[in-house]
């Protein structure tokens, strides 16, 4: 059994292993921020999350080492869930008997526990709907403590303490550490839930579909009679979990029997406006700097959790106007010589082919080009090969990068990018596979229309491709 936890009165000192994830770096800067000592370390330091933890006066050691977590003994440590049983420092930790706890129990012990804890989840749209939750409620005064897994506009950061009754969080339905295997999203004592969508994901931890939709169910199960679920009952999966619930649900999407709806979409290359109903109630007209059919539902969806919190939907659309954005999703890294560089986190098959198609209508008379990089642990496998054939079709060309550490996954298992560049070139796409960065940028710089969208789409840092590419733009038209 490991050491009983301190309250967090009698909390001094914390040590974070392996502190430079978004959440973990968070985290340790909430904390720092609280008047807590913090210290942490991690096998790089790298930014943006580094330069954060730096700002915040957090010592971080390079690499992982038992002195690194002992010369001066913490209160209690954090170990991340990217650590795994043979970890140096997390093995020393537990040997020298200093209480530990996972992220998700961290963040619920220390600013979650005693307030109404707002979960988003979903296999998409969490980032941006936890970063407009967090915006429609404290434009509304509400004050509430935010942790978001992007770096939000309005908060300049990934996180915001507040003082307020909620605390929204983005809940992830990856598993919490090497020594607890359950999503995180169950350990927040939700009370709402932003449910965005429901499908196959994270190949590593989850055998099946299945059991993607047993941890979803479990969530929904725990929300308690005077909570709220709000629901995108347009995706199947969501809307038979969602009947499980003994809290209250409101339905939202585009079909008929959704409760919220959307309705008389515009759309120009600034913003999405729509027009907000409740059943046959008009509530009001939000205006988005948005793109895309999918984020009219993050927008919807968020409207509809806030409005069970008490917030008039004309007080939310007035905060949505001032929505400054997440880093990262849609986001315009720059333009030169006519070629518009979008970065963007898109990684499971149906975020591509929704962001692919809010390019189109955020950019309707250029030509689209699609830059994917496979990197996450289910991108990586051949899981959805046929999928990304059908997503990237959307685009006029296509260029696929080679697969992050492919050393890592077992050949037989791991995606095949020149199969899918041959299967789209079948169909008609300019495709093509290039496992060099360098190679991508000469593509993009040398094949351009000068009317051009380069979409970029990666969860990591791809070899800082975007400022590349801009740097080679600016020296092809100097």
């Amino acid at each position: 059994m490991p050491p009983e936890i301190p309250a967090p009165a009698d909390i001094r000192h914390v040590h974070f292993v392996a502190a430079c994830g978004t959440g973990m770096g968070s985290l340790a800067c909430m904390l720092a921020e609280q008047g807590y000592r913090v210290t942490g370390s991690d096998a790089a330091a790298y930014p943006p999350m580094s330069d954060q933890l730096r700002a915040a006066g957090i010592v971080l050691e390079k690499g992982f080492a038992p002195e690194h977590a002992l010369r001066d003994r913490p209160d209690l440590a954090v170990i991340g869930n990217a650590v795994r049983p043979d970890n140096p420092e997390a093995q020393a930790v537990i040997e020298a008997g200093v209480p530990y706890m996972n992220l998700p129990d961290a963040l619920r012990h220390f600013f979650i526990h005693g307030k109404h804890s707002v979960v988003i989840a979903g296999t998409h749209g969490k980032t941006t709907c936890t970063s407009l939750v967090g915006q429609i409620l404290a434009h509304a005064g509400l004050d509430p403590g935010v942790l978001v897994g992007g770096v939000t506009g309005n908060f300049d950061g990934s996180y915001r303490i507040g003082a307020g009754p909620h605390f929204v969080v983005e809940g992830d339905e990856y598993d919490s550490a090497f020594f607890d295997k359950t999503p995180k999203f169950l350990h927040y004592e939700a009370r709402s839930v932003l449910f965005t969508s429901c499908e196959f994901d994270h190949a590593d931890i989850y055998e099946s579909f299945e059991a993607v939709k047993r941890s979803f169910e479990q969530l929904v199960a725990d929300v308690p009679e005077d909570g709220c679920i709000v629901a995108a009952t347009d995706v199947p999966a969501v809307a038979e979990i969602a009947r499980g619930s003994r809290a209250p649900v409101e339905s939202y999407g585009f079909q008929e029997e959704a409760l919220w709806k959307a309705s008389d979409v515009v759309v120009d290359a600034e913003r999405t406006q729509f027009t907000v109903w409740r059943g046959d109630e008009r509530l009001a007209r939000a205006r988005v700097p948005l793109h895309g059919r999918h984020n009219v539902e993050n927008v919807l969806g968020s409207i509809a959790l806030c409005t069970s919190l008490g917030v008039d939907p004309e007080t939310a659309c007035s905060a949505l106007e001032l929505f400054a954005g997440v880093k990262r999703r849609q986001e315009l890294r720059g333009e030169v010589g006519g070629m518009a560089v979008i970065d963007d986190f898109a990684h499971h098959p149906t975020a591509v082919r929704e962001t692919l198609a809010s390019m189109r209508t955020r950019f309707p008379d250029r030509e689209l080009w699609a830059v994917f990089e496979p990197r996450t642990n289910t991108s990586r496998r051949r899981h959805f090969e046929d999928d990304y054939v059908e997503a990237l079709s959307g685009a006029d060309r296509v260029v696929l990068a080679g697969v992050y550490r492919a050393e890592q996954i077992d050949e037989d298992e791991r995606m095949r990018p020149d199969r899918v560049a041959a299967q789209l070139v079948e169909r008609g796409v300019d495709a093509i596979y290039l496992p060099e960065i360098d190679d991508i940028i000469d593509r993009l710089v040398r094949h351009r229309s000068g009317r051009d969208v380069a979409l970029i789409m990666s969860n990591g840092e791809f070899g800082g491709i975007w400022e590349h590419l801009l740097t080679r733009l600016r020296k092809a038209e100097s």
